[in-house]
């Protein structure tokens, strides 16, 4: 029994040896490959020789397509080694002539500045109507005005029989033309003495006697023209024109085309807007004044003082050497003391730098006697040089020119012939006449 026992502890003692052997030898094996290069070992010759001929096959139809292979990837390869051995080899050609220098290029030009437009020149404002022209208007406007007091009486005084009523009647066209209560009674006691209209008369016997004593009550001997348009040395100061009136006359308006008749003529006008209580007189001055080119002197703000813009205005006016200066003023009648004051005022201020030669009234013809009232407060205070009388070619009462003139003894001067800018024109007694009769 116990031999038994050693028997098998010696069968497994050596089973466990050999596995140990066993273990340890796998593991050497391991180690060894693990340190081997990875380079593929060379086949002696002999081993060389014991391969088999199905693997000499392999080998061969290995080479064949690595060789295919490296043919598909010549192509490339050739066509770029011209170009490298053309930059890698000497070139035995000979040099190539040297090329002759290019010229050199010439600097461009600077390009020319272009010149700014050049600013379109303001249009020039249209030269006014002629004075000659105006006068033809004139007579032509009074001919077509309504119911003009000359053509009745030519109808009346025209009769074979003149009866006492048709006397009266030829007094009251009179009276109703604003002719006067004093002339009416002079010129139908003229009529009546003259032979002419007693007698055997024509027409035109009675057409050349009216129009005589009509011009003899108009006043065809007065001088009528403005200083201002009369011969003057070179170097004469401006003329200074100072234009009166109430609101609602057309004062302002008749300055502005008072200015145009001067710029037809010639001269070199300034105008001075004293009208400063009225907030729109300044502003309708100087339209006026551009549309013609003439400079206005005003102040820039309302209700300032009128005497110092007439200063101002007649500084410019010397300054600037024109040949006209004209200055309108304020019309509010309503405060009477104060206006005629400010007025006296403008006056003596404007003659510490120019003499003031003329005034005008500016009357409208159409308000007859009330117009006589307004002149005589102006003529008290301001001393009046002439007349305008605007409106008269739609009046019937055309005979204020007669009455005017009587009373306050100055002329008129100018005459107002519609709304347009050249409806000014300078009174002249014989086309007022004739426009009247005919």
């Amino acid at each position: 029994m116990d031999q038994m026992t050693l028997i098998i502890v010696g069968v497994i003692a050596v089973v466990v040896i050999a596995a140990i052997i066993a273990v340890v030898v796998s593991k050497n094996r391991k180690s060894a490959q693990v340190a081997e290069p990875q380079t593929r070992p060379v086949a002696s010759p002999a081993a060389a020789e014991s391969e088999s001929p199905e693997s000499e096959s392999s080998k061969a139809e290995s080479v064949k397509s690595e060789s295919a292979a490296t043919e598909s990837a010549k192509p490339e390869s050739v066509e770029s080694e011209p170009v490298e051995s053309a930059e890698s080899e000497p070139s035995e050609s000979k040099p190539a002539e040297a090329e002759k220098p290019a010229a050199p290029a010439q600097p461009a030009k600077p390009a020319e500045p272009t010149k700014p437009a050049e600013p379109a020149e303001p249009a020039k404002p249209a030269k006014p109507e002629s004075t000659a022209s105006r006068l033809v208007r004139l007579k032509a406007r009074l001919a077509n005005s309504a119911n003009p007091f000359g053509k009745a009486l030519f109808n009346i005084l025209a009769q074979d029989n003149i009866s006492e009523s048709d006397w009266e009647d030829v007094e009251d066209t009179l009276l109703l033309a604003d002719v006067g209560a004093e002339a009416s009674e002079q010129l139908v006691e003229e009529l009546r003495k003259d032979a002419r209209i007693t007698g055997e008369k024509s027409p035109e016997a009675v057409h050349a006697l009216l129009r005589e004593k009509l011009l003899d009550l108009v006043g065809r001997d007065m001088d009528r023209s403005l200083v201002a348009s009369r011969p003057r040395p070179e170097d004469a100061d401006p003329s200074v024109i100072i234009m009166v009136g109430v609101n609602g006359t057309g004062k302002t308006t008749t300055a502005g085309k008072l200015a145009r008749l001067f710029v037809a003529e010639d001269k070199k006008v300034v105008m001075g807007a004293a009208d400063t209580f009225r907030a729109a007189a300044a502003d309708q001055l100087e339209t006026w004044g551009s549309r013609v080119g003439v400079p206005v002197i005003r102040s820039d703000k309302d209700g300032a003082d009128p005497a110092s813009v007439a200063f101002e205005a007649a500084k410019a006016a010397k300054e600037q050497n024109a040949d006209v200066l004209i200055i309108d003023t304020a019309g509010r009648l309503q405060n009477k003391s104060n206006l005629m004051d400010e007025l006296g005022k403008i006056r003596r201020v404007t003659e510490k730098t120019l003499p003031v030669e003329e005034v005008l009234l500016v009357l409208d013809a159409t308000t007859g006697q009330n117009g006589m009232t307004q002149a005589k407060v102006f003529a008290e205070v301001i001393g009046i040089t002439g007349i305008v009388l605007t409106k008269l070619d739609g009046s019937a009462k055309g005979g204020i020119v007669i009455s005017v003139q009587k009373e306050l003894g100055v002329p008129v001067k100018l005459i107002g012939l519609g709304e347009g800018p050249d409806d000014l024109a300078p009174f002249d007694p014989e086309s007022f006449v004739d426009g009247i009769l005919d």
